[in-house]
């Protein structure tokens, strides 16, 4: 297996990781906003990691605002993100 798909699965991996990760939040009412505080700094910290670039870093904003906004923590923002970025641009194919 190459380099560049070792990558491209181990974001998709992580991706849903940090998507479920975010979305548990919904099963802690009240507690799930404080863990929301907690975790969007982190995700989109991550999300710039994992995707370079000023792509990486509008995601990074994305996802920041998303895992903050209650009701859309549903959003797979990361999931959505490997989709753009390996299945519409094809980066890294």
């Amino acid at each position: 297996m190459t380099k560049k798909k070792e990558k491209k699965i181990r974001n998709l991996l992580l991706g849903l990781l940090f998507d479920a990760i975010g979305m548990a939040s919904i099963l802690f009412p009240g507690l799930g906003d404080l863990l929301d505080v907690i975790w969007a700094p982190l995700a989109g910290w991550l999300m710039t990691r994992m995707y370079k670039g000023k792509i990486g870093q509008a995601a990074g904003i994305v996802t920041f605002v998303e895992e903050l906004v209650p009701g859309l923590d549903v959003i797979p923002t990361f999931t959505i993100m490997w989709v753009y970025n390996y299945l519409i641009i094809k980066k890294g194919k």
